[in-house]
């Protein structure tokens, strides 16, 4: 009688930690996802495009308000030195229109974004840029973007929690059946 009582006890330790780990992680998600739309940021250029939520997917943006100086320099060396191909802002090209510093800088910002991983990193321009999750692509200006199983920053670090807390379910499990 004794031992069934230490296992029902042992049962229900396991039961409990294992939804407090699922609350903690169900917490931790809501939180970052609820942190992307927190600040709601009004952009003016370019126009609001499809603003459909696409399984995940982000684009890389310059901030509106930003120092049009430092934008300057973050679009240069987009074009420049970060070997983007910014074609398409120049004259005649499918996104020069609006022909303003923040629509074209969005746009570089993007085609450095998805080819050069994907993550928070390389969407950083000296702060002149942010992740969106609103499509900026506009008339036949289409913003490149990938898929995020493979490379948004939030899918990744859901996915390692996930990953993290499984191994340690399986640790607890392993050891719990080993008292047993």
């Amino acid at each position: 009688m004794k031992r069934r009582s230490q296992d029902l006890k042992s049962t229900s330790t396991l039961l409990l930690l294992i939804m407090s780990m699922v609350q903690i992680v169900n917490l931790l998600v809501s939180t970052t996802e609820a942190a992307d739309f927190a600040i709601p940021v009004t952009t003016f250029s370019p126009p609001e495009g499809n603003t459909t939520f696409l399984d995940g997917t982000t684009w890389c943006i310059a901030k509106p308000g930003v120092s049009q100086v430092d934008l300057q320099i973050a679009l240069d060396w987009a074009c420049g030195l970060g070997s983007t191909d910014c074609s398409p802002i120049r004259s005649n090209g499918p996104c020069f229109k609006p022909d303003t510093l923040l629509s074209h800088a969005s746009y570089a910002f993007n085609s450095y974004y998805q080819v050069n991983g994907n993550n928070d990193v390389a969407c950083t321009f000296g702060g002149t840029a942010t992740l969106t999750r609103n499509n900026p692509s506009y008339g036949k200006c289409i913003y490149a973007s990938s898929r995020p199983d493979s490379s948004s920053s939030l899918s990744h670090n859901t996915s390692f929690l996930w990953l993290q807390i499984s191994c340690l379910l399986l640790l607890v499990v392993r050891n719990w059946t080993y008292m047993m």
